[in-house]
């Protein structure tokens, strides 16, 4: 049956590229919308977009009924699930397919089968395919869990029966957390996927992560389209993708990519799936199918040629595979970074509100769910976008990835750009000696303040930037206007006199140092001076979207830099740079209240309150667990001390910054 119409049942990046491809065959793309997404990209990009509920996914774009009926109202001929939300849900597929449509994707009997691990595990071990060790079945009761914990050994591994793609997985590796890793490990499987069911493995902590593209056109006939390297995840979320497998025997690779087709042929797969393995030495194990299109499908398109979406398309027309597996070849090397929403310095929490600007590399492809103006939801995943490089070699793709990475410019939100860019010139990622704990294991190093040999200059710029603010249009903070440095150019004529202004800047956490910036005429340059130092002189120019070219002696470098308040932020060629700032010695005393007043971090939902008015509470006991897309957060308390003033209940929303409860010190509480 010919598609003239796809309703794309998803949201962000993947509802902009797969519209992109329908439109590319003449099929009439439809889109689909919470509230929270009203004027989101991907609503202008495909055109006509039908409302489907609230913010949160239960009330939307996981709503069968809903979909179904945008579908049927906008008389769409097939869906496309995309990744994520109902895109592996076999009564979501059985209630499309029951409407009349195509759904494009597997069978439901197949979603059924890969959706429960226990059963794809059975299917593997049917099909002559290793799997990780474990035993004990899906378990639901915490201390039958517990005791098969300490049967299996520490650390082990417990995984959602409904997981999937490195969600509802925890690492267990602490006997004294054990009960409440367990306790939350079931909370994120029941929010996430309907069912408390866990599954213990033996934990592999050395291994590299491999998955094989595959494509079946539901009778039999399979192919794979190679593999991919995901090796390098953060907390089994994977962070930079690669094809092929560097550094892996070939004859290994061909071997893992076979057993993945005899699997699917096994089962007569219909559409796209990946099958993912781990890799330990010449031994290899069997994790999990994943029947859909994945996130990082585009460096396999950029190694095979292939357009993956179009694909999915023809086989769910019925029209087969088209091509056969010698017509399928892999060239040069391709590498994809996820760029997030998120604080490193945060222990990675997402950054909620909106982006104010974002400008993005040219020379690369670049598939992005978000423009300027708009707004990172904490319903969501955080995704910005996903830079793509393919090159001739590894080498040439890395470095031009790492490139890439620092021009891209986000403000209104914090990103892991700095954290990728990192990883992307690192000496052990280079040489492929990582492993999927790889970035756990040295995430300190990875998200550290850079050490450089020119502290002086970045002290001076800091120092530029702080004096410097709020001279354009009344306008407490330059950074946020559109034409950020141009009112701020402009300002500075009487604002700032020759003799300068004095300045206290330090690290945070650190003593301060005074410095005095003078301006010098009204070219934008300026003369900073200290009293352990010569004078240094810089220029500062304006480029656009908001980033700033610092010319000092022979040297121009190009850096993006944020004020807010007394802070003052540095992203340079070498890492991120924080700075706080004073015209006094103000800041370098301690402010006890922002420690004892507890605020929420992020918007979401109050999953767990842990004390009760009156408590006793240690310096960082967690007082709360807080859910924000899809993550468990613990709130801890700064200082010890009794509990008052909780303001927060179980089920209760919160954002970011408010108030959830105050920590009287013992000191304050006994006088």
């Amino acid at each position: 049956m010919r598609i003239k119409s796809l309703l794309i049942a998803n949201r962000g990046e993947i509802a902009c590229r797969i519209a992109r491809t329908a439109r590319s065959l003449g099929i009439v793309p439809i889109g689909v919308h919470s509230d929270a997404d009203a004027e989101a990209l991907h609503v202008r990009e495909v055109g006509r977009s039908l409302r489907i509920g609230g913010g949160p996914a239960v009330e939307s774009y996981l709503r069968i009924d809903a979909v179904i009926a945008a579908a049927r109202q906008a008389g769409a001929d097939a869906i496309h699930p995309g990744y994520g939300f109902l895109a592996e849900n076999p009564d979501f597929a059985r209630a499309v397919e029951a409407a009349g449509m195509i759904f494009v994707g597997p069978t439901a009997e197949t979603l059924q089968r890969f959706g429960d691990k226990a059963s794809a595990k059975k299917a593997a071990t049917a099909a002559g395919v290793p799997v990780i060790p474990g035993g004990h079945g899906v378990m639901s009761d915490p201390d039958q869990i517990a005791r098969a914990v300490r049967e299996v050994g520490l650390p082990a591994l417990l995984k959602a029966v409904g997981g999937g793609g490195g969600r509802g997985q925890r690492l267990i590796d602490n006997e004294a957390t054990l009960k409440a890793d367990i306790e939350s490990a079931q909370r994120e499987a029941k929010s996430a996927f309907g069912s408390e069911g866990l599954l213990l493995e033996r934990f592999l902590p050395a291994a590299r992560h491999v998955e094989i593209q595959i494509a079946g056109d539901g009778t039999g006939h399979v192919v794979h389209l190679f593999e991919r390297d995901c090796t390098l995840q953060r907390r089994h979320q994977k962070v930079i993708e690669e094809a092929p497998a560097w550094g892996l025997p070939r004859p290994l690779l061909d071997h893992i990519a076979q057993d993945a087709v005899r699997l699917a042929e096994a089962l007569n797969y219909r559409g796209l799936g990946t099958v993912e393995f781990l890799v330990l030495g010449e031994e290899y194990f069997f994790l999990e199918v994943n029947p859909r299109i994945q996130v990082e499908h585009p460096v396999t398109e950029a190694v095979t040629g292939l357009d993956l979406v179009a694909l999915q398309l023809r086989i769910a027309e019925g029209a087969g595979l088209g091509l056969t597996q010698d017509q399928i070849t892999c060239t040069g090397h391709a590498v994809e970074a996820r760029l997030y929403a998120e604080d490193p310095r945060m222990q990675f929490s997402p950054s909620t509100g909106r982006i104010t600007a974002i400008s993005l590399p040219d020379g690369l492809r670049i598939d992005s769910g978000v423009e300027a103006g708009d707004s990172v939801s904490p319903f969501y995943d955080p995704m910005i976008a996903k830079l793509i490089v393919h090159h001739s070699d590894r080498d040439a793709a890395l470095a031009r990835l790492a490139q890439a990475l620092d021009h891209v410019v986000v403000d209104g939100v914090e990103t892991n750009r700095t954290f990728l860019a990192a990883l992307t010139r690192d000496a052990d990622f280079a040489r492929m000696q990582v492993h999927t704990r790889w970035i756990d294991s040295c995430i300190n190093a990875l998200t550290a303040a850079p050490q450089r040999s020119d502290g002086r200059l970045w002290q001076a710029v800091a120092a530029v930037l702080f004096v410097t603010r709020g001279r354009a249009d009344g306008d407490a903070n330059p950074w946020r206007n559109r034409d950020r440095f141009t009112g701020w150019r402009l300002g500075l004529g009487g604002a700032l006199d020759e003799a300068g202004q004095r300045v206290i800047l330090a690290h945070p956490g650190t003593s301060g140092k005074e410095l005095r910036v003078s301006p010098v005429g009204n070219d934008n340059l300026f003369v900073v001076y200290s009293d352990d130092s010569m004078p240094l002189a810089l220029n500062a120019t304006e480029l656009r979207c908001g980033r700033l070219q610092i010319t000092h002696e022979d040297e121009t470098i190009t850096i993006e830099a944020r004020v807010r308040g007394n802070s003052i932020e540095i992203d340079t060629p070498g890492g991120r740079l924080l700075y706080q700032a004073s015209t006094s010695l103000a800041f370098a005393e301690v402010d006890s209240t922002a420690d004892r007043i507890l605020v929420s971090p992020l918007t979401g939902t109050i999953v767990k309150v842990l004390i009760d008015e009156g408590a006793s509470v240690a310096a960082g006991e967690v007082v709360a667990i807080l859910e924000s897309m899809k993550l468990e957060i613990s709130i801890k308390a700064m200082v010890s001390g009794v509990a008052k003033n909780i303001s927060i209940s179980r089920g209760a929303m919160v954002d970011r910054g408010q108030p959830i409860v105050e920590i009287t010190p013992l000191e304050s509480e006994s006088s």
